[in-house]
């Protein structure tokens, strides 16, 4: 079974973990499948960073959260986004670089 799980990768006494989806039999900083995200409780406040697509995909595909993990996600919107069906919407990309190519193709057909 896959489970989403926290994996630590700080150092001495300075906890930062990786949120991964690894088989249940490997052990915590063992063999993973994917790196979904990553959370760092010491700071303050708490930095997460999660790939949500991927974890949705993930739950999709049966794969189980451990508590931490899910109350994580929670704290992020990203099991409400699951409920809800939506998809996380793409960024979309920056508008002066359109505006950009606007310009270069307009001062072209000037000359």
């Amino acid at each position: 079974m896959v489970r989403i799980r926290l994996a630590r990768v700080g150092a001495k006494k300075r906890p930062f973990y990786r949120i991964v989806a690894a088989d249940s039999r490997s052990p915590r900083d063992g063999k993973f499948i994917e790196i979904l995200g990553s959370y760092s409780p010491i700071s303050d406040p708490e930095v997460t960073s999660l790939k949500p697509e991927r974890i949705i995909y993930w739950l999709e595909h049966g794969a189980q959260m451990t508590e931490r993990v899910r109350a994580i996600l929670k704290k992020e919107g990203v099991l409400r986004q699951r409920k809800e069906g939506k998809a996380p919407e793409p960024e979309a990309p920056a508008e002066p670089q359109e505006e950009a190519l606007e310009e270069s193709s307009g001062s072209a057909s000037e000359e």
